[in-house]
């Protein structure tokens, strides 16, 4: 017997599947069916659409299964997720089964059309089910460890992020439009935890991010309190455990803090921030879920954070976090997360929501990131009666609010963030062109338009030479003065480059420095 691993790709509120990140369910996946002694290849949704062999060698097997759901929906460069139209034409092999939040979207006729297409889908969330296919006793961290080595046919692989989860479910579990309500709370033994890492560690990846749990401040936390109390002490711990086990990780980053715990517990909370500046690598980012700062909003989707309570998170993750680190980034910063649509939302919402970012601008309070998506309703969720009617109600409210954000607030912020000239470390090239574009393999890489044509796959350094509303472009640095193409020369020093090329070759950068007073910060003789 012989399975496919198909991984369409996820986007939970907790959890992200999108290269360059590669979520947990296929590693799971991957584990059962070598505990039921049955060979699996993975391979990603994108590049199974372009590899035709490959959809052939599928009709032969007796197993596809297949990962999917965008919960909370992005614009994404890494991949192009599986649709939901997609999926009623993959019944290539013997059985064929869908898996992941794809299930929560599936009205009673996409079950029928799947049942006709011989597609089982087996209810979100699916691992315990998965396991009683093959008669085996549901066990996340044995499975997980177990599938670790399978990231390996990734093909992006080294140059993966993988998600670790620590907790599933959530302790608030009230707001209206979540999926986590679906999930039952589920702590992981650190142990297990660093040893999924150490398992994926000597597989060859360098690149994690503790993401799949929705509040990464409340692992390990007292939860016998109505919000769990933080655990300073524990959190160091197990951060240390992953770099005695894990020396030369490259990204350690997390995803999700809840803003109330810090509110709630300042005091416990300002170690973990610390804990995290030391231990966690530069550029890292934790999520905020403020979704609005209307205080009729709050109350009526039983949202979990005040705006005043998010203001503070903000201002003393600030505090320890806004320290440049070696890769050109601030060490820690917060990002903020607005869901547009709820229930009691009034075109005042939007008003006050803009009137809140302008004061973290005005206090010079920095964010990495602020996420503005439309509500996405789930069945089961108590907005499921509400519907989309307010969303499609204030469509040009919406519009109107994130064009003044990127406009008035995301610019000027990124220009805080990344001044110009700021050097940004080991950039990969995703996508080629006359201006390349790169990131970071991080949480919420910033995007980094590149004067010149580079090769997808190429690693490199470059300076920050202007801006768009949530990119940067950039030079790269060092440039060889002699090599570099006019546009080069011309976004990095403007006019001079003109004397630049009719002077060149230049024999050393001294030479350079006669036309340019910043040579030998942004060039090379060769």
């Amino acid at each position: 017997m012989k399975a496919l691993i198909l991984d369409g790709y996820v986007d939970e509120p907790s959890c992200l599947g999108v290269p360059p990140f590669v979520s947990p369910y296929p590693r799971f996946v991957s584990g059962v069916l070598k505990a039921a002694k049955i060979p699996a290849l993975y391979t990603t949704i994108d590049n199974f659409r372009e590899n035709r062999n490959l959809r052939e060698k599928t009709k032969s097997f007796d197993y596809l299964f297949i990962i999917a759901g965008i919960a909370v929906p992005g614009n994404y460069i890494g991949g192009k997720p599986l649709s939901k139209k997609e999926i009623f034409g993959l019944n290539l092999a013997k059985k064929n089964v869908l898996m992941g939040p794809m299930f929560l979207e599936l009205s009673k006729e996409d079950f029928y059309r799947l049942e006709d297409a011989s597609i089982e889908a087996i209810e979100f969330p699916f691992e315990r089910k998965f396991c009683e296919l093959f008669g085996l006793e549901f066990d996340l961290d044995k499975f997980l460890i177990a599938g670790a080595d399978v990231v390996k046919q990734h093909p992006d692989f080294p140059n993966i992020i993988c998600e670790i989860e620590t907790y599933r479910g959530c302790y608030w579990g009230k707001c209206s439009f979540c999926i986590e309500r679906f999930q039952r709370l589920q702590i992981r033994d650190p142990e297990n935890v660093v040893a999924e890492i150490r398992a994926l560690y000597d597989a060859g990846v360098r690149h994690f991010r503790i993401g799949k749990q929705t509040d990464f401040f409340t692992y390990l936390a007292d939860f016998d309190y109505e919000f769990p109390k933080p655990n300073p002490e524990a959190l160091k711990q197990f951060h240390r455990a992953i770099w005695e086990k894990c020396p030369k990780i490259k990204t350690l980053h997390l995803d999700n803090v809840n803003p109330k715990t810090i509110a709630e517990y300042p005091e416990e909370s300002k170690e973990i921030i610390k804990t995290i500046a030391i231990y966690q690598t530069p550029g890292n980012v934790a999520a905020f879920g403020l979704e609005s700062a209307d205080e009729v909003v709050i109350r009526k989707n039983t949202l979990c954070a005040t705006a005043e309570e998010v203001m503070f998170a903000v201002e003393l993750m600030n505090r320890f976090g806004r320290a440049v680190g070696y890769n050109g980034l601030p060490i820690l910063l917060p990002g903020l997360n607005f869901v547009i649509g709820l229930k009691g939302e009034t075109r005042e919402t939007f008003e006050r929501n803009f009137e809140f970012l302008k004061e973290l601008l005005d206090r010079d309070l920095l964010l990495r990131r602020i996420n503005i998506r439309q509500v996405k309703i789930f069945p089961g969720t108590p907005m499921e009666k509400e519907g989309y009617r307010r969303l499609l109600k204030h469509k040009r409210y919406f519009n109107a609010f994130k064009k003044r954000v990127r406009e008035e607030i995301d610019n000027p912020m990124l220009r805080r963030i990344l001044p110009k000239y700021r050097k940004l470390t080991d950039l990969r090239v995703e996508i080629e062109g006359k201006i390349s574009f790169a990131r970071q393999i991080a949480t919420y890489p910033i995007l980094v338009g590149l004067v010149g044509e580079y090769k997808k796959g190429t690693f490199l350094d470059a300076r920050v030479v202007d801006y768009g509303y949530r990119s940067v472009t950039a030079v790269e640095s060092p440039l060889n003065v002699n090599e570099a193409k006019a546009e080069q020369l011309k976004a990095l020093i403007g006019s001079k480059a003109a004397e630049i090329i009719k002077k060149r070759p230049f024999k050393d950068i001294d030479e350079v420095e006669q036309i340019a007073d910043d040579a030998k910060l942004l060039f090379f003789v060769k």
